[in-house]
């Protein structure tokens, strides 16, 4: 990108419309995170054809895969910081030194899920699960994802360098053929279409990283081809800790905050799998969820990070009122997706659930489940848009705050308290409990923030 080009984008964000600004900057993320979530749910739909015993064995693999796109952000959030801010200031050298030490780094951290693949795939689902079918399903569909784990890595640290230098363009395409191919692909392996042997479980996650590895194919052709800002070079794979320092202090938070989001749902699992008859049910119902709720709150993330460019920029060029006005209507767009998400939940849960094709018992705890748990939707819209003011305004330590209070400080110890009423569907409302608690915090911190860093702005000497 020139520098002219740049300056149009500053204008256009110090000076567009914020209703047009937002949407036109929050469409494209938001159609990248629904391609996400339309790549998270296929698997589980054409697994649930088998039997409810494949979906759990799925969802109890939703822990091992969110830190395996935790851990791969992570590094590719570092390098693309570090890359962005090299490049701007000329140094392409350096920005090429931070793609090859995040290689690198890629190359580490994909050595160690594949041992995990080879050695930890069958002890973890040993520890979760009795049922012997459920076992062995979830075994053979973790080991094939993390032995396979490179596609995956490497797609997500190639996208970064694209987006790092401005080529976001190309990214659709990788995104897109990769689900396309999973889609595609899912039920020739599970099913054993064209002559192929039907794999079941097995199948899905062979279609998974095929099309993550086509897709990290396509996004290491763009970049050789034309990614003309960066060099690369085995000179530049050599870890420098003056390179690799940079990228782990961006990279590590986001590990961080997936790996809380792994840690819940596998406590949640532990949880629900107490409950004698029904845990294995149960648990596949919350694997479930997560997967259809995505499809709400992957918009609200691309929202989000559409906000957080421009609430930074208007920070910078000290124009309070536009700070404001973007998070006012961040927050009134987030409330219009997760109302509608409300209703879907409450008035077609069956619906939803028989897209999984499920048993009586499975219908009979998804039912409770979708309706419970979506109360919390339009306080969850809240907390994540106010959320945008945190990160933007360089006080990412408020989100950690907000999001271990969501997901493990008040939600875990609730879900185990009312685990002892003896009553599965009694689990679901510590979803809306630590959301009410999560909104509080949300609340006190945003208003402490705004004291500090917004409402100065508005005065002359501020």
């Amino acid at each position: 990108m020139s520098r002219n080009d740049h300056s149009l984008d500053e204008n256009k964000m110090g000076v567009m419309p914020v209703g047009r600004l937002l949407l036109t900057m929050a469409l494209p993320m938001i159609a990248s995170m629904l391609v996400q979530a339309l790549y998270n749910v296929v698997d589980s739909i054409y697994v649930s054809r088998i039997n409810d015993s494949a979906v759990t064995a799925l969802g109890l693999a939703f822990p091992v895969q969110n830190m395996q796109i935790g851990f791969a952000t992570g590094i590719a959030v570092g390098v693309n910081s570090l890359l962005s801010k090299s490049l701007g200031e000329g140094n392409r050298e350096r920005a090429s030194r931070a793609a090859g030490n995040g290689i690198f780094l890629t190359a580490i951290i994909t050595l160690a899920f594949m041992t995990f693949g080879f050695l930890g795939s069958r002890p973890y689902y040993a520890m979760q699960s009795q049922v012997a079918e459920t076992v062995e399903g979830g075994t053979a569909y973790t080991s094939i994802c993390c032995i396979f784990t490179l596609g995956v890595f490497v797609e997500i640290l190639f996208e970064r360098l694209l987006q790092a230098s401005g080529r976001t363009v190309y990214t659709m395409f990788t995104q897109g053929t990769g689900a396309l191919i999973n889609i595609f692909l899912d039920p020739v392996f599970i099913f054993g279409w064209f002559g192929i042997p039907a794999m079941g479980i097995a199948g899905a996650a062979v279609a998974t990283v095929i099309g993550q590895w086509v897709a990290a194919a396509m996004a290491v052709f763009f970049n050789f081809r034309f990614n003309s800002d960066i060099r690369f070079s085995l000179s530049f794979l050599w870890p420098k800790w003056a390179v690799v320092r940079p990228i782990l202090t961006v990279g590590i938070p986001s590990v961080v905050m997936m790996a809380i989001g792994s840690v819940m749902n596998f406590s949640m699992n532990q949880i629900l799998l107490g409950f004698e008859g029904v845990g294995e049910t149960a648990a596949g119902v919350f694997g479930i969820y997560y997967k259809l709720q995505s499809f709400f709150f992957m918009p609200l993330f691309g929202l989000n990070n559409a906000a957080i460019s421009i609430v930074a920029f208007n920070y910078g060029a000290r124009k309070p009122e536009r700070i404001t006005a973007t998070l006012k209507r961040t927050v009134a767009t987030a409330l219009c997706i997760t109302t509608v998400g409300l209703l879907v939940f409450q008035f077609f849960p069956d619906l939803l659930m028989d897209i999984f094709q499920p048993s009586e018992s499975f219908r009979t705890i998804g039912r409770s489940a979708l309706r419970i748990i979506s109360v919390h939707f339009p306080l969850a819209a809240v907390c994540i848009a106010l959320g945008a003011s945190f990160q933007a305004l360089g006080v990412g330590i408020y989100s950690t705050i907000t999001s271990l209070c969501r997901q493990m400080i008040v939600l875990l110890p609730v879900a185990y308290l009312l685990s002892l009423t003896g009553q599965v569907q009694a689990v679901w409302w510590a979803f809306p409990v630590a959301e009410v608690m999560s909104l509080i915090v949300t609340g006190i911190l945003y208003i402490r923030i705004y004291r500090r860093k917004i409402r100065p702005l508005f005065s002359p000497q501020g």
